[in-house]
This record gives structure tokens, C-alpha cells and sequence, in this order.
């Protein structure tokens, strides 16, 4: 099985172009940079998003914000102008969301509509007057 989710933050702003042809698709290009989980270091994962994703990703992505992504890691190969072989590892994004901050419960895909009692932490209150019948927890 070939996938991955990661979360971080943007490098730069994402990079658009289209394919040629007579249906030219929009092809976004990007970098986060991904915190080790024990150093204070960081890895520098290059995304490539097509279609609507890359549209989605150049319309509203900026250096900096933090975003989650999941897709499938793909490997390549190309010789430069200098006659070198060049490796290349990029995620191809199926899903792009933002992470939290401005945006946050965006998707692709728009904006998820949230609970009128949502709190600033992600949780809802639940009102005295439910008494508990019914929740998946006691």
C-alpha cells in the first residue's frame, strides 16, 4: 500500500502551470515542511496537486499556513541540462485541508459547516439538559 498523511507547514506559496493541449489541467506544485517527531528538525516534503486540487491550492494556500495532505508517494528520474541523473520524490495529493489558524475546516472541496456550539478548542458543549441517553459514552 502506497500512502501518506502529513502535516505542516508551507514553504512558499504553491506554484501553478497548465499541461499543454486542447484540455490543459492545472497543475500545482509545493513544499511543506514537516517537524521530526523527536528533533528539531524538519524534512521538506515536495507536493504535487492536479485538476481543481491545484486550483484549490494556489487560490487559497500561503507560505507559512499549516496544511494536511494525504496521497501517494512517487518516485523519478530526469537528466539535467548538465547531463546528470536527478532523483526525485514527490507526494501526488489525493486530499488538502488546512490544519487550524484562518481557514481552518477548509477543504478542496469548501468549507464544512460547524456546529453553532462549537468552542475555539474544536469541542461542542453539550447543554445540561441532555441527559445522556443516546451518547456513545457514560
Amino acid at each position: 500500500m502506497n500512502q501518506a498523511i502529513i502535516c505542516g507547514r508551507l514553504v512558499r506559496d504553491p506554484e501553478i502551470r497548465y499541461t499543454n493541449g486542447a484540455e490543459a489541467k492545472a497543475v500545482a506544485k509545493y513544499t511543506i515542511a514537516v517537524d521530526r517527531m523527536k528533533d528539531k528538525e524538519a524534512d521538506f516534503i515536495s507536493c504535487v496537486a492536479f485538476g481543481k486540487s491545484a486550483e484549490f491550492a494556489e487560490k487559497y494556500f500561503r507560505k507559512g499556513q499549516r496544511v494536511l495532505i494525504s496521497g501517494r508517494i512517487q518516485t523519478g528520474s530526469y537528466t539535467n541540462k548538465d547531463g546528470q541523473k536527478v532523483y526525485s520524490t514527490d507526494i501526488l495529493i489525493a486530499t488538502q485541508e488546512f490544519a487550524d489558524g484562518k481557514g481552518a475546516g477548509e477543504s478542496q472541496t469548501g468549507s464544512r459547516p460547524s456546529p453553532s456550539n462549537a468552542r475555539a478548542d474544536g469541542f461542542m458543549d453539550i447543554p445540561d439538559s441532555v441527559d445522556g441517553e443516546g451518547l456513545p459514552f457514560n
